[in-house]
């Protein structure tokens, strides 16, 4: 049942917030994602990693169709969860130095969006998980629709279409996964792992299935919505599409693809290897070039991604759990960098690059911050990011070794387009839009301050972080070797 209270929390108050007038409409939100916070930390702290799925709660939806709406914790499920939770929050707080019109809708779609995101990590059926991932869509296309810029009614079309036509592909390959269960049909996860595919099946249904995925993350060649919509979007909904709902994408990979067809997906690794390793370099050269602070940072996300699911694809432990702690670590990295460009765009009413220079003589906490998360983001030993690269690259160099060579050009390319942007927009001469720019305020800087916390505790400390998701990350694993005949 409280896994339920935890998704119908923002479901709920989002609806009512709709109903409420006044920017006093933000407190409220903030207030209500702070408690869906405390809960996850609850959760947390009553969560045995090594018990399987526990706080399920299932209620019947079509029972005689075997389709229940189901709902279940475990460690994978846990990390997700309290990123969510994490970011939210964050994301809340830092639009309270933005004048938002219509604030009590722009709140809502935000924690609606939200339960969205939680009931995609905690499903255990594939209906009640499609309802979900389809629902936490509905919020953001709104956000990005009604509060983007110039170009959004195009850039938030494509982004729709692109994803729908993921979802149906994602649809078919569900209906026909609920038919081949035996006797009456079940819609169950775990029916869906006791299935025997064969050879073709297999290779088919990861077709439908990785395509859904790919474009949620996105990966190259799938990747073309999302520059323009995170450049186009309202800083808030890019935070909420960077930092949480790229992650479905990655998630559905690994709680969905590789256990239920692992032998497809033996049989496509190298391909998608190639594709996420194309990724990783044009999306860091693409970034080089960039102009847009807030899109080079897109492009930024963009290449960490690559990174993630050619570890994955790479299928050993190293991998998915370099992926897991990456998926953490970049959630807080890309939402922290974009805040730092919301800042200094509401500040000199710019995001180029040309146009800024010379902020970081009167910003010591924000130059301070902006290292930080430059650092996080570029690996950098004792930081958030260096864990989780350092085991994508290892298990990417095991699986194929000139992959791995190429992926590790991400070291390379990202320190040089994060380090040119942090030298051309922070450092040199003022000028007329920088002159005088101001620190950051008290409640800027309590957004930014758990991120920063973060970002140092897990590249000091990042053991209980592993420790969250290495057994399910094995149970994955032993299922999808023994889905494929290995075991």
């Amino acid at each position: 049942m409280v896994t339920l209270i935890l998704i119908l929390l923002p479901l709920l108050s989002g609806f009512a917030l709709l109903l409420a007038k006044g920017n006093a409409t933000k407190m409220a939100a903030l207030a209500v994602s702070v408690m869906a916070l405390l809960a996850a930390i609850f959760l947390y702290t009553k969560l045995d990693p090594n018990a399987g799925v526990q706080f399920a709660y299932s209620l019947p939806w079509l029972p005689d169709a075997g389709i229940h709406f189901s709902l279940g914790i475990d460690g994978l499920s846990m990390l997700l969860i309290l990123l969510t939770t994490l970011l939210c929050p964050v994301i809340i707080l830092s639009t309270f130095q933005t004048d938002i019109k219509n604030p009590s809708a722009f709140y809502a779609l935000i924690l609606i969006m939200e339960s969205g995101l939680l009931g995609v990590f905690t499903a255990r059926d594939a209906f009640c998980f499609y309802l979900f991932w389809e629902a936490a869509l509905i919020p953001v296309y709104f956000l990005a629709a009604i509060w983007g810029g110039t170009d959004r009614v195009r850039v938030t079309f494509k982004f729709f279409i692109y994803t729908i036509f993921g979802s149906l592909f994602m649809l078919a390959s569900l209906v026909y996964l609920y038919y081949k269960t035996p006797g009456a049909h079940s819609a169950d996860l775990s029916a869906l792992y006791a299935l025997e595919l064969d050879h073709t099946e297999q290779g088919f249904l990861f077709g439908g299935l990785f395509i859904a995925f790919a474009i949620k993350m996105p990966i190259f060649p799938f990747h073309t919505w999302q520059p323009d919509t995170y450049t186009e979007s309202p800083t808030a909904a890019t935070m909420l599409l960077s930092g949480i709902m790229l992650k479905m994408g990655l998630y559905g990979v690994v709680r969905w693809l590789m256990p239920i067809v692992p032998e497809g997906m033996t049989e496509w690794s190298m391909p998608v290897m190639v594709l996420s390793v194309i990724g990783i370099i044009y999306g860091s050269i693409i970034a080089i070039q960039q102009q847009d602070v807030k899109r080079l940072i897109a492009y930024s996300s963009f290449a960490h991604v690559g990174l993630m699911c050619a570890g994955i694809f790479s299928g050993s432990l190293i991998g998915l759990q370099g992926a897991l702690i990456q998926m953490f670590a970049h959630g807080v990295n890309v939402v922290g960098l974009f805040m730092v460009a919301e800042v200094i765009a509401q500040r000199t009413n710019t995001r180029e690059i040309a146009n800024l220079g010379g902020i970081t003589r009167s910003t010591p906490q924000l130059s301070v911050f902006f290292v930080v998360l430059m650092l996080g983001s570029v690996a950098l030993p004792l930081t958030n990011g260096f864990i989780g690269e350092f085991m994508l690259l290892s298990a990417v160099f095991k699986y194929n070794s000139l992959m791995g060579v190429l992926a590790g050009l991400t070291i390379i390319l990202g320190a040089v387009y994060m380090l040119r942007m942090f030298q051309r927009v922070m450092l040199g001469n003022t000028n007329e839009r920088t002159e005088g720019f101001k620190d950051l305020n008290m409640t800027e800087t309590i957004a930014f301050l758990p991120l920063i916390a973060l970002v140092l505790w897990i590249g000091i400390y990042p053991k209980p972080f592993l420790a969250l998701t290495e057994p399910t990350a094995q149970e994955l694993l032993r299922l999808a070797a023994q889905a494929s005949g290995m075991e």
